[in-house]
């Protein structure tokens, strides 16, 4: 199943679009709600609950006064603490069982605000995070909510800011207009982002980029992206018990180079112990928790997929790696899967490394790419792969520079799990 985390600061207009996502047909697991169950009269949350902070946050009916309860944890990080120990793992629990019940095909969202705060961004295939500014959230939490304006200034000051849900968000839904104007991009998300994965996701089928090359300038957004998906590869091998088989998770590929105009497609490097694991049932269910499919490419007599061999390691297996390709319509993402002592890992890291510290090298790469893509433009399948093995005889000379300089410099291959 695709599962989507959906977020956004209080006043953000979440609930209105967890409401649109299941109209569309989405299964919906509302944190909120089930916060408010393993807290409900009699339970075992409500007892720990009225023993850490006593009966004066019980009602008359003996039920929760959540009022009460805001009163005292919100501006007391030490209180919110205890109370988000006693009540999380309850809700991750009923969460988990309720993720478990849904249909194996469907689309299942999970309306969770403290999503951002709790670093749970890894745990979804996709992160939609409502926005809006805190003027607009602020007039919408006093006038639709009635708080009073510093009840609604603390509660927004206790949660996450903009910089670290941008940081998680796969998608970013502002919502500034009206309720038409968020239905209607509601709308556009499901029909163009939303199911198109859950398709690709069934299916086990990637998005490739389109047979048109196109180069686009510099986006800084580029790292954030690689990073949010390198971590949620590798919390899913963790989930899977595969943690151990990780050497290293990179960002390469030209969005890595600061400056450099790419395709838009952001490639990864995934250095494990052994090539042989990501073959295995296991391994591909963990990439496929992460979004991501084996795709295809050159392949050797033993099904791996193979890079450009060159003389200074002319043994084809020193090449080897497997392709995986990720299922989001929303970006092209390649994961080269390679044994991490291997010759294309090393060369996969020294050759951006190498373009990071040269500026002139990166500015020439930058020109012959440019070049290329101009003669040799692709268009269809019979020459989508013009523009890549153009490039070849160019970079095989590069990659001798670079050897160069990785002498000269000492140069190392990173060590770490990940490395953007």
């Amino acid at each position: 199943m695709l599962r989507v985390g959906l977020s956004g600061g209080i006043g953000s207009g979440k609930s209105t679009v967890a409401r649109g996502l299941v109209a569309r047909g989405a299964v919906l697991i509302d944190s909120d709600v089930i916060a408010r169950e393993v807290v409900a009269s009699g339970t075992p949350g409500l007892d720990q609950v009225v023993k850490r902070f006593g009966e004066d946050i019980l009602g008359p009916d003996g039920t929760l006064d959540r009022p009460a309860l805001g009163r005292v944890i919100f501006g007391d990080d030490e209180a919110r603490a205890a109370l988000n120990a006693i009540v999380h793992p309850l809700v991750l629990t009923e969460t988990l069982e309720q993720m478990a019940a849904a249909p194996a095909d469907s689309v299942v969202v999970h309306d969770i605000p403290l999503l951002v705060e709790l670093g749970r961004s890894v745990d979804y295939h996709l992160v939609v995070i409502v926005a809006a500014s805190e003027e607009t959230r602020l007039q919408r939490l006093i006038h639709d909510r009635g708080m009073s304006e510093d009840d609604a200034r603390a509660r927004i000051g206790a949660q996450a800011g903009d910089d670290r849900r941008r940081a998680a968000a796969d998608v970013w839904l502002l919502n500034e207009g009206s309720v038409e104007d968020l239905s209607n991009r509601v709308d556009s998300l499901w029909d163009n982002r939303i199911q198109p994965f859950n398709v690709n996701l069934t299916a086990k089928r990637p998005v490739r980029r389109p047979a048109q090359i196109t180069l686009e300038a510099p986006d800084p957004s580029w790292p954030t992206t690689a990073a949010r998906l390198l971590g949620r590869i590798v919390s899913q091998l963790a989930n899977a018990g595969l943690g151990d088989t990780v050497i290293g998770a990179d960002h390469v590929g030209s969005t890595s180079v600061p400056g450099l105009l790419a395709k838009p497609v952001i490639d990864l490097q995934l250095r494990i112990q052994q090539l042989e694991s990501a073959s295995s049932e296991v391994f591909e269910n963990a990439l496929l928790a992460a979004g991501f499919v084996p795709s295809r490419g050159r392949r050797d007599a033993n099904g791996h997929n193979i890079d450009t061999i060159h003389p200074w390691a002319p043994e084809p297996t020193a090449w080897v790696k497997l392709n995986f390709g990720n299922a989001d319509p929303g970006r092209v993402t390649h994961l080269h899967v390679r044994q991490g002592d291997s010759a294309g890992a090393q060369t996969c890291l020294l050759f951006r490394d190498w373009l990071r510290a040269n500026p002139s090298e990166s500015a020439a790469y930058a020109q012959m790419k440019t070049e290329m893509a101009q003669s040799f433009p692709g268009g269809d399948e019979a020459s989508r792969g013009d523009y890549p093995e153009a490039k070849e005889p160019w970079i095989a000379d590069a990659l001798l520079r670079a050897r160069d300089w990785a002498a000269k410099t000492e140069w190392t291959m990173p060590r770490g799990t990940l490395r953007s």
